[in-house]
């Protein structure tokens, strides 16, 4: 794709940034073929390559241009990030980097109404800090008739008992893992049962109380420098165990991991931290990294639930673990119903369920009809955000996969 940026322009760390991406469209379309907002709208300024375009004229133009305006922040703001697009490209397009620029610029030039601005604040506020979104949590469901009906369909009326956590250092092996910040509140069993399985396997989980939120909540709401300051933060938080040797940072939500192993990039211009940074991304795995490589027949499954698997963007797409957690599950013993338009997303994407409530709906029972068709037990799937989104419509059960390998342990 050719561009037009001024020389003064070029000089600009994010302009040529963005030029490098914009360079490797060659506006083909394909992406749009597997776009779920242009599938659902139609609508080109709403599938990736439309995006582009529109990225490209907001960057190539002036402060006081007109033409940048509320209507080009709508088509970015109804963006999933679901990288679809970026496993469909031949061209390799980084389209995710490309709309973490356009975002923040258009966040610059065009102030958005209080009300919206209002809501992302209160929305960070409320999800990044574990303690205060578990007591603002309880206070939900203890008055939840006056719940606004988008968050109340996000809240478990009973979540799962945690039980028992082993202790941390029964094994010579040791992983970190990141708790998260709204996992611990709506599902706190899924840690939990996580690391009852690495025990099993002869892994200890060593607790890092100091780390919080990876992050991405703040970024992707356009608060990017707080985003990067809960980064470096995290990285202060495990640098003494990795110095240590710890093998890994492990995931359970794939939101989460998708996020920490794109630390490297993010902080690459950082001189105190660009480093430090390269290496938690190269140490980020999902849990199911871990678990494909182990001797899995140890754990002595039996379970005869039929399962469909719902794999996140962040996983399949994001991470390009495709497969790996049916793989494992296959392995395991447990039958796998198939699962129709598997790539798509299910409208969850972060906050977007709640900033983009119509489209996420639909997006979601779209999902759960592809999920539901071969009649499951059970829903599974790899990510805090994709639970509480496809459970809030409340038809089939729908818990974390490795809470149902857990419950299956003899």
């Amino acid at each position: 794709m050719q561009t037009h940026f001024t020389d003064a322009d070029r000089q600009k760390p994010h302009i040529q940034e963005a030029e490098r991406i914009l360079r490797t469209c060659v506006h083909c379309g394909f992406c749009n073929a597997t776009c779920p907002t242009y599938q659902l709208l139609g609508d080109e300024r709403d599938g990736p390559r439309g995006r582009i375009y529109l990225m490209k004229e907001l960057l190539e133009s002036r402060d006081d241009d007109d033409q940048v305006t509320d209507e080009t922040r709508l088509h970015l703001d109804r963006c999933l990030t679901c990288l679809n697009c970026e496993t469909t490209c031949p061209s390799g397009v980084e389209y995710h980097k490309l709309l973490n620029i356009g975002r923040a610029e258009i966040e610059r030039r065009v102030p958005r109404p209080p009300g919206e601005r209002a809501q992302r604040y209160v929305l960070r506020k409320m999800m990044v800090d574990p303690k205060r979104f578990q007591a603002l949590l309880k206070l939900g469901q203890t008055f939840k008739p006056l719940v606004p009906a988008k968050l109340r369909s996000k809240m478990p009326t009973a979540p799962v008992d945690a039980g028992t956590r082993p202790d941390a250092h029964s094994h010579a092996r040791q992983v970190l893992m990141l708790e998260g910040c709204v996992q611990p509140g709506l599902s706190p069993n899924t840690n939990a049962a996580t690391a009852r399985i690495l025990d099993r396997l002869g892994i200890s989980v060593t607790p890092v109380s100091e780390a919080g939120c990876c992050g991405a909540v703040d970024f992707h709401l356009n608060a990017q420098d707080d985003g990067r300051t809960r980064m470096r933060a995290n990285i202060d938080a495990w640098w003494p165990y990795i110095e240590q040797g710890t093998e890994a940072i492990v995931q359970t939500a794939s939101g989460c991991g998708a996020f920490i192993k794109e630390y490297g990039y993010m902080l690459k211009d950082d001189p105190s931290y660009a480093v430090k940074a390269e290496k938690v991304s190269a140490l980020a795995k999902d849990i199911v990294e871990i678990l494909r490589d182990e001797p899995l027949e140890a754990l002595n499954v039996n379970d005869s639930k039929r399962l469909a698997f719902h794999c996140p963007c962040t996983l399949q797409h994001a991470q390009k673990l495709n497969g790996a957690v049916e793989g494992v599950l296959t392995k395991l013993g447990f039958s796998l119903t198939p699962v129709q338009d598997g790539h798509l997303c299910c409208g969850s994407a972060g906050t977007y369920s709640i900033t983009q409530p119509e489209l996420a709906t639909q997006l979601r029972d779209n999902k759960l009809n592809a999920l539901e068709a071969g009649k499951p037990d059970v829903i599974v799937t790899a990510n805090i955000g994709c639970q509480t989104h496809l459970a809030g419509a409340n038809r089939t059960p729908v818990r974390h996969w490795v809470e149902i390998v857990d419950a299956a342990l003899p």
